[in-house]
């Protein structure tokens, strides 16, 4: 079912009939809705400070390793092809691999688990919930409304990134079976984004590019920090088949490209593999709408079984040497602290806060919480330790 990125399938999104905005918007004379939503998220403020948040590694401890930026850059290129294999629309299948870390706070989840902490009594924090409330409120770029005011498939891709959030019922399931996160039960009282079903195809190629990428490029960056090795990898059934076949076709080829042919080659049988399954699935299922692809009650898009085997299996690897390593792990106690200290004294001296974030009047405890964990959401890890130097006269031990 391979087809050119011109034809568009029956069951791809249709910017022309897309559900559009919540405030209505002329259209552009020489960009499709889809288009415009991508180069809003492109221009996002929240997009730029991507470049120093910390993936795996902070932003200090070297210059090649992933940001969420080049993390975010290299899904939308894997979700792009995915798109165009699969006659897509590329445009929106970019604009969600684009967005979907947009809520993501500084040092990786160590700031995450420090927010959701902080939080507790006010529900919690969610990066993937966090980043529905950046393009819906936290955005102040337009005269009329807060957020970028994106189409309908666009927030609904966002938000189900993961999959449905409810049952049929509207009860929350899975994931959050205790609740909805804030900043989607917030945002479904303004606008219904179906989140009972699965998302759009295009959604669940930026998924599934999310998961190509941070699988490889985590194996790059593991191994450049010396937390993985050659050797080891090669006892994982996809890798150790590829290592073999770059030693058979270039004996004697140096470490560092062998790793890069190790990445390059992971990329490529994992995209054949995702097309491959996908288009049999759309085969079996001939779906005649993007809708008929939300209520098919499974993904649409995914690996074989024997790639989400091989795919569970690497992940298994990075979770025990890179993710739980006692390197990383430490860094990331300590970043997980300073987030929590930063929080501790905004809560304590208002003050402290810029202008802007300062609670207003009408404030309860929630809502003086909420702007807190908005405004360090959305600091660089940069910004965050200036923050810290600033408040506390002294610099954090991230080493």
């Amino acid at each position: 079912m391979m087809t050119r990125s011109h034809e568009r399938a029956s069951y791809a999104a249709d910017p022309a009939a897309s559900r559009g905005r919540l405030f209505y918007e002329p259209p552009s004379a020489s960009r499709t809705e889809f288009e415009r939503d991508r180069d809003r998220i492109i221009h996002s403020t929240a997009f730029r400070r991507l470049k120093e948040k910390t993936q795996v590694f902070l932003f200090d401890e070297g210059d090649h390793y992933r940001t969420r930026l080049t993390h975010s850059l290299e899904v939308a290129q894997i979700a792009r092809g995915l798109a165009r294999s699969l006659g897509l629309d590329e445009d929106l299948a970019e604009a969600l691999a684009l967005a979907h870390d947009l809520g993501h706070p500084p040092f990786g989840h160590a700031g995450e688990r420090a927010l959701h902490a902080a939080m507790a009594d006010h529900g919690g924090f969610d990066h993937n919930a966090q980043s529905l409330r950046v393009v819906t409120h936290l955005e102040r770029r337009y005269p009329r409304f807060d957020g970028l005011n994106l189409t309908w498939e666009t927030l609904e891709g966002l938000v189900k990134h993961n999959g449905p959030l409810t049952d049929a019922d509207g009860r929350p399931t899975g994931r959050y079976a205790r609740g909805l996160p804030f900043g989607v039960a917030d945002y479904a009282a303004r606008q219904d984004l179906w989140l009972s079903t699965y998302a759009g195809v295009e959604a669940q190629a930026a998924a599934i590019a999310d998961d190509i990428a941070y699988d490889a490029h985590d194996i790059d960056d593991g191994l450049r920090a010396g937390l993985l090795d050659v050797a080891g990898l090669a006892e994982t059934e996809l890798v150790g088949t590829i290592l073999k076949d770059i030693a058979r076709e270039h004996p004697g080829l140096a470490g560092e490209r062998t790793i890069a042919e190790l990445i390059r080659r992971m990329i490529a049988a994992m995209i054949a593999d995702v097309v491959s399954e996908t288009s049999g699935r759309l085969t079996e299922l001939k779906p005649a709408s993007a809708d008929a692809i939300r209520r098919a009650g499974r993904p649409v898009v995914g690996f074989s079984s024997a790639m989400a085997t091989a795919d569970a299996a690497i992940k298994t690897k990075l979770g025990h040497d890179v993710y739980q390593h006692r390197r990383v792990r430490d860094v990331m106690d300590k970043a997980e602290r300073v987030v929590a200290r930063l929080f501790d004294r905004y809560s304590r001296d208002p003050a402290a806060l810029p202008d802007a974030w300062r609670p207003v009047p009408d404030d309860d405890d929630e809502g003086r919480a909420r702007r807190i964990a908005d405004f360090l959401a959305g600091m660089t890890d940069r910004y965050a330790i200036g923050e810290y130097q600033r408040l506390f006269d002294e610099t954090p031990d991230l080493g």
